[in-house]
């Protein structure tokens, strides 16, 4: 086992499998738990990595379950999900204690922004994340923007992320938000310390300039900004 790294950055999300002498630069790395076994989960958190789970709340990318609603993410082609069944409960927390056990040392909570798709689901999915937030005793708890759940949000989770901030990917490429896009999402930013939580901003670029943009105006909020591409596939 390594010594820790000085001076590590916050935080990194990588979906790849592997990489684990580059995850050692960060506090806190957000990876799929299937790509990990227990032993690599030790050695993270022995070189002083925090682990965190990835879940998807409101979206289920597994096989026909009864959970599943017709609709799907276009952009990803999972189901939307039923979040007030109990059958979606109990499979959510079947994965979370799964995660815990292998050697997660937290939770990251993504799909949260049911009040663009199903409103009538944001209390459930609040039951949900106080499920979660439970199962998790004292590790670290980390939702993907969910506005729409606060201010209750805030007393289940250690921080937020701001995912797509700045920046974006499309089918044409990456680029900032339009004009108004970057107001709007101004307006959530300034609000957001109030809750005294841990705020990050996850941003998309393939350009240095781009990059230097989105990391710039996170400063300006307050943020540390991730930059990565669309698969996360950088560390």
């Amino acid at each position: 086992m390594g010594e820790p790294v000085s001076g590590v950055a916050p935080i990194v999300f990588y979906y790849g499998a592997g990489r684990l002498e580059d995850l050692r630069r960060y506090r806190r790395a957000v990876l799929q738990p299937e790509f990990y076994r227990p032993q690599e989960l030790q050695r993270l958190r022995a070189d002083g990595t925090e682990p965190l789970a990835y879940l998807s709340l409101s979206e289920d990318q597994g096989p026909p379950a009864p959970w599943q609603r017709p609709q799907r993410n276009p952009d990803w082609g999972g189901a939307f999900v039923d979040v007030s069944h109990p059958g979606w409960t109990e499979h959510i927390l079947g994965q979370t204690h799964a995660a815990i056990d292998a050697g997660f040392s937290g939770l990251f909570l993504d799909t949260l922004n049911v009040e663009l798709t199903f409103p009538e689901d944001l209390p459930h999915l609040l039951r949900l994340v106080a499920t979660l937030r439970r199962a998790a005793g004292t590790g670290y708890v980390l939702a993907n923007r969910g506005f729409g759940l606060l201010p209750d949000l805030a007393e289940y989770v250690d921080g937020i992320l701001f995912e797509s901030f700045s920046a974006r990917w499309t089918d044409d490429g990456y680029g900032p938000w339009p004009a108004d896009i970057l107001e709007g999402h101004a307006r959530i930013a300034e609000d957001l310390p109030r809750y005294d939580l841990d705020l990050f901003a996850l941003d998309y670029a393939d350009t240095p300039g781009l990059a230097d943009f989105a990391r710039r105006r996170a400063a300006l909020f307050g943020m540390p900004c991730v930059v990565s591409d669309r698969a996360l596939s950088l560390v």
